[in-house]
């Protein structure tokens, strides 16, 4: 970004120039100036071919076009109609290439068939700029426009995962009914194997377990056993279901614990877990209030 205002103050110095079209002008380097004026412009472009291909989005098979828009820039100087008239040219092009590719990317996954409304998103986009009276305050518009998309985006994750869902209701309903299987308030399912006698740690404790974390299909995701050493955190600094079982758990205890999608990683996608996937964990809480 400094590069770029740096260009805009050299177009200022050198506005008088008079190129036109997608031509270049023919450099003459009589005195010092026109020397030291060449060598700037020429340094200044370091990494701007790179900017604008990956940043801006140009295609390098229209350079012609724009070594046309920056003459244009260029020789406007400082007319202020010109330049609010190109700020609004490059606003508009960062919000379709850029914004709303990644406003859609977050909403609707890869589903690259579906987009939300740039009618409404322009209308309260220029609303709001220009001052005009909008639907919404700007606080409103921040909570709803967060809202919405978690609601929308679990909707269109809903229907590639929802398998996911009904398989883990599934098989926690089943596993619900098994011997030794007790139920926390919040749906955390677990069995005791080994019970411990030590403290029961708060959510803010600091903790040493060791883990295994399985799918429900059996598949090992994760394991402090394997890497070698239990693992050192806060209690509630992990998910919710893991917190709501350590906070239930004397130390020393190992219990197998069974936790629903929403209160493992929900409509998240976390390396091997899939969205709304319920999760097995084997959890052997080695200290509370264990210091680093």
């Amino acid at each position: 970004m400094k590069k770029l205002m740096f260009v805009a103050v050299m177009a200022i110095v050198v506005a008088g120039f008079t190129a036109c079209g997608n031509s270049a002008p023919k450099a003459n380097l009589k005195t010092d100036v026109d020397t030291m004026s060449y060598a700037l412009g020429m340094a200044q472009t370091q990494g701007l071919k790179d900017y604008l291909v990956n940043s801006l989005g140009v295609d390098t098979a229209y350079m012609s076009e724009f070594i046309k828009g920056l003459n244009e820039g260029v020789n406007a100087g400082e007319n202020s109609k010109k330049a609010a008239y190109y700020a609004g040219i490059q606003i508009g092009q960062q919000i379709s290439t850029r914004m709303v590719k990644g406003i859609n990317r977050e909403v609707f996954g890869e589903d690259s068939t579906k987009s939300i409304s740039m009618k409404n998103f322009m209308a309260a986009f220029i609303g709001a700029t220009t001052g005009k009276k909008t639907l919404m305050t700007m606080d409103q518009a921040q909570l709803i426009a967060q809202s919405k998309m978690r609601e929308i985006k679990a909707r269109e994750m809903m229907k590639t995962y929802g398998p996911n869902k009904e398989a883990g209701e599934k098989f926690l309903k089943e596993n619900a009914k098994k011997e030794g299987v007790k139920t926390l308030d919040n749906g955390v399912q677990y069995k005791v194997l080994t019970e411990g006698t030590g403290a029961i740690p708060a959510d803010t404790s600091l903790v040493k377990v060791n883990y295994e974390g399985r799918l429900i299909d059996g598949t090992v995701f994760d394991s402090s056993y394997k890497r070698g050493e239990p693992a050192i955190f806060r209690a509630n600094q992990v998910i919710k279901g893991w917190t709501e079982a350590l906070c239930h758990m004397p130390a020393g205890s190992v219990w197998e614990v069974y936790i629903p999608q929403d209160q493992a990683y929900g409509e998240r996608e976390q390396g091997d877990i899939k969205p709304f996937s319920a999760l097995i964990f084997k959890i052997e809480l080695v200290e509370a209030n264990t210091k680093r």
